[in-house]
């Protein structure tokens, strides 16, 4: 998969802007660590990014091995090339960080986010949105007179576009996961 390249200044991400001057493009980077399971990890890792103005877009984290104490932490975040190297090199000399993986880099990866969403309406409204879901497989489960909750897995970019639909028929509110995302084959 190769990154995602967004010009600039047609991003909400200016503070990368000033990182590379001669860059004409951030790029969208999902990041796999493999980290020592301990308190604290976390907070280090997310030190760093916010330390030096880093933005995170999505993040996520689970213990991945009990007796070897290792958790896995993916960070899906946007830079200049530039920026991508830097905070590559910087995680990597982390010393709870054992492994770090750049997804979009390495090529084919697998990525998924859980989304749930509440959406109230009757009438019309309430129809369309039964439709919407059904269009894009999201399961219905929970459902009063007035509401109901939505569960779908996707892409991140598709859960984008099933909440910008459900807006105008009453979506008022959202959880969402995060991006999960393995290497493709047999590494």
């Amino acid at each position: 998969m190769s990154p995602l390249k967004i010009k600039k200044g047609s991003s909400k991400h200016s503070a990368y802007d000033l990182k590379d001057p001669n860059a004409d493009y951030i790029e969208r980077h999902t990041l796999a660590c493999v980290v020592t399971n301990e308190a604290g990890v976390l907070a280090r890792v997310i030190g760093l990014f916010s330390g030096r103005g880093y933005n995170i877009e999505s993040l996520t984290v689970a213990e991945v091995d009990h007796e070897g104490h290792r958790s896995r932490i993916t960070i899906v975040t946007v830079g200049t090339p530039a920026v991508i190297t830097q905070i590559k090199a910087q995680l990597e000399r982390m010393v709870p960080v054992h492994d770090v993986h750049d997804l979009t880099e390495e090529g084919a990866s697998v990525e998924r986010e859980l989304a749930l969403f509440k959406v109230t309406g009757t009438g019309s409204d309430r129809i369309e949105a039964l439709r919407l879901a059904e269009i894009f497989r999201a399961n219905v489960v929970d459902s009063t007179l007035e509401s109901f909750v939505f569960e779908m897995t996707g892409h991140s970019e598709k859960i984008d576009a099933f909440a910008d639909l459900m807006r105008p028929l009453g979506l008022v509110e959202q959880a969402r996961t995060g991006v999960a995302a393995l290497s493709r084959g047999a590494k």
